[in-house]
């Protein structure tokens, strides 16, 4: 993806769509008949519509678990490992990982249309949408997507270009500073929640709590390199969804995966998804076991191994592991039993032997059994949810010294993990240090969100990146390659060969262009 291309396309955009009336009426047909489109709210509707489904595409099948790979939730099944030898790298962090992987390539190419087609909404609403509340709204929507999406590319790759065309000039195309990319996405956020509606009857979008949830999270896991790492600003956020009462924890954990029941009260923002190709997922083609998938076609429980749980994600405390005894969230994100309609699949040979290992449970779509393959699974797919924003809270209560009533918010978490009434001993004491939380928050999150998409960010932010992954990571542990430098990804060779403001010296640490 050409950066520098992008831009300049945009510039030529902004020319035709901003530019005066006098301009347009000598300009040329085509952008005269650009400027009437976005006068048109029906047709700008379906152009924000069509950013919604652009992101959310993002999500779907083999790429949308590219970055969940390689950390200490998740690792690729063996029989990956053994035939993919790039993205294989992605897990073992060996001299594969360089700027020429392709499957990280993919993710960079992939959305950077995204944010491309959310700035052409922008520039087009910009100073165009003054007491015209549905122009408002629309431009609330399209500031949200560019900073989600810019959050996302940043969080991985660090310094990004910035496409803010009113800063071309200064800005060009080169990487900018962490300090200019969050303040970029931090306005774009304030903005959402300037115009976002309080609420949406379309699931497909956003509304202004959905912004203010996501500012708190870019406060939190803003770089602290940016100087805009913010506990406070992120708690008042993140207390702002809290007290609008618009969510709450479901009663019983297991019924957030049911496909029967796709928007929960907990669902704060999900990707739309059904069983109805274009618009099924193909998550559980990823995650599910080779070993059904042989047995049977339409098996729902079945796929292909590409994303396992890691030993320490499976395994119970007494074991070595997460997970404590009566904890409901374990049965409801991982299988461990495969008999399916009485027959006991076997492990084939040649395929590395871990098929029937533990798998992930949350991406199953029983309305698929029997009748369809589980490519056409089509659950939603969680972004941000209530039992995540109070663990963010609860995190940004105890760095600001609230650490009794950190406690207290993850207990209320917790509880409905054993059925709204937590055990004396498993409730977490009031007492603990601030830096005990810190620990224990890592595992609790893992136990609430684990592949959800969320590890990665929560390796990096909280400097156990290298040390969590190589001590629970089964490749990355045998290959013993990982270092500090690999919480960012190398910049796509493609993007250093076509963008000439970016060059092999500004390279990510530790990468070779190759």
């Amino acid at each position: 993806m050409n950066t520098k291309n992008i831009i300049l396309g945009l510039m030529a955009i902004l020319l035709m769509v901003s530019s005066c009336a006098d301009f347009l009426d000598q300009g040329p047909q085509t952008a005269l008949s650009r400027e009437q489109a976005f006068q048109d709210v029906e047709k700008l509707d379906k152009v924000i519509t069509g950013l919604y489904n652009r992101w959310r595409e993002t999500r779907k099948d083999r790429g949308g678990f590219i970055f969940s790979l390689g950390t200490d939730e998740t690792q690729q099944g063996a029989y990956q490992v053994r035939t993919e030898a790039q993205q294989a790298s992605l897990d073992k962090y060996d001299a594969t990982l360089t700027a020429g992987n392709n499957a990280l390539t993919g993710q960079w190419n992939s959305r950077w249309p995204v944010i491309v087609d959310a700035a052409t909404a922008i520039i087009s609403l910009e100073g165009n949408t003054l007491g015209d509340a549905q122009r408002e709204m629309l431009l609330g929507e399209a500031c949200f997507i560019r900073a989600a999406v810019t959050f996302e590319i940043s969080q991985y790759w660090g310094e990004i270009p910035v496409l803010d065309l009113e800063k071309t000039a200064e800005y060009g195309t080169t990487r900018q500073p962490l300090p200019v990319v969050y303040d970029f996405i931090i306005h774009d956020l304030e903005r959402a929640i300037q115009y976002l509606p309080e609420d949406q009857s379309d699931k497909r979008r956003a509304t202004k709590s959905v912004a203010q949830a996501l500012l708190g999270k870019v406060y939190l896991y803003a770089p602290e390199a940016s100087g805009l790492r913010d506990y406070a600003k992120a708690r008042d956020q993140f207390a702002t969804v809290i007290n609008s009462g618009k969510y709450q924890l479901v009663p019983n954990v297991a019924s957030l995966w049911d496909p029967n029941n796709p928007n929960p009260v907990e669902s704060i923002f999900s990707f739309q998804f059904s069983n109805v190709w274009p618009d099924n997922n193909q998550c559980q083609w990823q995650t599910g076991s080779r070993s059904l998938a042989n047995l049977n076609q339409y098996a729902y429980t079945g796929g292909y191994d590409l994303l396992l749980p890691t030993a320490y994600c499976y395994r119970d405390a007494a074991d070595g592991g997460l997970w404590e005894e009566g904890d409901a969230r374990k049965d409801a994100s991982i299988r461990y039993d495969f008999i399916y309609n009485g027959q006991t699949p076997e492990i084939s040979a040649g395929f590395g032997g871990d098929e029937l290992d533990p798998h992930i449970k949350k991406y199953e779509d029983i309305r698929l059994d029997g009748t369809q393959s589980f490519w056409y699974s089509g659950k939603n797919i969680y972004y941000l949810r209530y039992a995540d924003i109070l663990l963010c809270y609860a995190e940004c209560l105890n760095e600001l010294g609230s650490t009794g009533e950190a406690v207290t918010t993850v207990n209320t978490v917790r509880a409905r993990a054993w059925g709204g009434s937590l055990p004396a001993d498993k409730q977490w004491n009031a007492g603990m240090g601030q830096e005990e939380f810190r620990t224990k928050i890592m595992d609790e999150r893992m136990r609430e969100l684990c592949f959800e998409g969320w590890r990665r960010m929560d390796l990096i932010r909280s400097g156990k990146f290298r040390e969590l992954i190589l001590a629970r990571n089964k490749w990355a542990s045998e290959a013993n390659a990982i270092q500090d430098y690999h919480r960012r990804y190398p910049i796509p060779l493609d993007e250093i060969k076509q963008n000439d403001e970016i060059d092999e010296e500004d390279q990510n640490e530790g990468y070779s262009n190759q």
